[in-house]
């Protein structure tokens, strides 16, 4: 066995009782032991993992070469220099959401200074979706997890985005930790939408301009956004208008259309499979209970899009459902994240748990768009 082992890793004597080490090699920052396990994959993992956290290593098993190791790695919670990839993403999506942003102020030459109208429309978006990757980066940085810092997705849509996401790695320490870094997001993003939607709801509406009124009706496409309950309560209580059935030259001010893609993305994240939101969640509230109910979700996607296709009638909000059904096969078999304590959750996260899935309800709509032509 090589001796070759730094003085702030755990000594292969310490764990000796689940994994016995006949070889230890440095690798770059990597400390490597080979070994022969004594015990199944979930007690070896559930015995290492706190006595390298505790010296400030993440350690995981690997094969490599036909033998068995564990692979320890220094923990490093920070940001490593500028993170150029984050910052380039984060400014095409400004680019891609104020241009998608003019269409709703009626910005006609999107060179022009005029763009700068639909600046309120790129911060409600790029606010309620970075408030909720955040959560998830901040709730990972607490319990010791890595994360990347968001990464925003920027796509000619719409809204000008496909969203953001976070990257993590390394274990997950328990089902706490497992649920509130999953809950984090949701909950930090929907506290972002009810902002932008009190917000938007009081902002003036937008004057449609003539050239779109007298518009010949051949020539024109009309896209309608249908909110769903949470969003019509917070409307119906600060009593402000969602339409202006009477007064076809207003519309609402596109910052609602920010606080609309809170809620969709909450409710869209809140689905319970595999690694989305939803799925970290059900997992840390039912543990493994939950691979005989993610199975089923791709199903009711499916179904949900049957519905919307054969009686709502409405093909577009189909093929977005059978899109999702398809990602949550995926997610299906991709599986999810086994935490190295899988003790039961406290009943106070799982009331919060159910408390959350049940916005995601009330932030969900059958038909989220509709084109009319």
């Amino acid at each position: 066995m090589s001796a070759d082992i730094p003085d702030d890793a755990p000594a292969p004597r310490s764990f000796a009782s689940v994994f016995d080490v006949y070889e230890v090699r440095r690798e770059d920052e990597e400390v490597l032991y080979f070994g022969d396990p004594r015990a199944g994959q979930e007690r070896l993992v559930r015995t290492v993992w706190p006595l390298f956290r505790e010296r400030g290593y993440e350690v995981s098993l690997d094969r490599r070469m036909g033998e068995l190791v564990l692979v320890a790695e220094p923990l490093d919670l920070g940001v490593d220099g500028v993170p150029w990839t984050n910052v380039l993403l984060f400014g095409l999506t400004v680019l891609s959401t104020l241009f998608a942003g003019a269409g709703w102020y009626y910005v006609q030459d999107l060179t022009s200074p005029a763009i700068v109208q639909a600046l309120p429309f790129t911060l409600a978006v790029l606010g309620v979706l970075g408030v909720h990757e955040m959560g998830h980066y901040v709730a990972s940085r607490y319990y010791g997890v890595r994360a990347s810092l968001p990464y925003f997705i920027p796509v000619p849509t719409l809204i000008g985005t496909m969203g953001a996401i976070i990257k993590m790695r390394g274990q997950m320490p328990d089902r706490k930790a497992l649920f509130d870094i999953g809950v984090a997001g949701p909950l930090a993003g929907l506290a972002a939408t009810l902002v932008v939607t009190v917000v938007g709801l009081k902002l003036p509406p937008v004057t449609v301009p003539e050239w779109v009124l007298n518009a010949p009706p051949e020539q024109t496409m009309e896209i309608v956004f249908h909110y769903p309950i949470l969003l019509k309560g917070i409307a119906w209580l600060l009593g402000e208008p969602l339409r202006y059935p009477n007064d076809p030259s207003l519309v609402v001010n596109p910052v609602v259309i920010g606080a609309w893609v809170g809620m969709f993305v909450t409710f869209l994240n809140l689905i319970p499979v595999g690694q989305l939101d939803g799925g970290h969640m059900l997992r840390a509230m039912v543990g493994e209970t939950h691979e005989r109910f993610a199975p089923v979700v791709p199903g009711l996607l499916f179904a949900l899009a049957g519905y919307v296709y054969y009686v709502l009638d409405a093909g577009n909000a189909a093929t977005l459902w059978v899109v999702w059904g398809l990602i949550a096969v995926f997610l299906v078999n991709a599986g999810s994240v086994r935490p190295v304590d899988d003790s039961p959750l406290d009943r106070k996260r799982v009331a919060v748990g159910v408390f959350t899935f049940l916005l995601g309800v009330l932030a969900f709509v059958p038909v989220p768009i509709e084109i009319i032509v």
